[in-house]
């Protein structure tokens, strides 16, 4: 019985950590975005993104592979400006097995216990993907997406890119 409820912790970890991207999108209606064909980044507002270097570059390229797939050049007089922030909170999941089959010393190693608990932390990021009207310097898009981080330098640029691609994926915006 205690291999099922390890089996079943196990389960509920797996599924929890390959949760999906939850996006949502604002954008201003007055904006043509038929009109936006050329962006850069805006650097002001990416310098002040609280995340190191390396993953801000990480954004970037999931960034600019993603309007380039979208027909968008890179320019140096754009249409758009893109601009990111970025915040993180440390989630702490407890998993509670109150009773189950135990295995322990006497006359009977199995013995009916009180159960035990199992911590674990995950780290959530949130992106905003800010489109900026260049010739306006206004806000004309944004974009925000959150979902666990991983640890795993080897999979941080495929978590980038799955993350910027469903905030992307609401752009341009679709009449309501």
């Amino acid at each position: 019985m205690k291999f099922f409820s390890l089996l079943s912790l196990i389960l509920i970890i797996t599924l929890s950590s390959c949760s999906t991207v939850r996006v949502a999108s604002d954008y201003d209606k007055q904006a043509d975005f038929n009109t936006y064909k050329s962006f850069a980044f805006y650097k002001p507002g990416i310098d002040k993104a609280e995340i190191s270097d390396l993953d801000k570059k990480r954004i970037l390229r999931a960034i600019e592979a993603d309007m380039t797939s979208k027909g968008f050049a890179k320019s140096a007089n754009p249409d758009v400006l893109v601009s990111i922030f970025t915040k993180t909170k440390e989630n702490v999941n407890i998993y509670q097995n109150n009773y189950g089959w135990g295995y322990g010393w006497g006359w009977n190693p199995w013995f009916w216990g009180a159960g035990y608990n199992t911590v674990s932390t995950t780290t959530e990021g949130t992106l905003y993907i800010d489109l900026i009207d260049a010739s306006k310097k206004e806000l004309v898009w944004q974009g925000m997406g959150s979902a666990a981080l991983t640890k795993d330098v080897n999979k941080k640029q495929e978590k980038m890119n799955e993350i910027v691609t469903a905030i992307l994926e609401k752009y341009p915006p679709q009449e309501r």
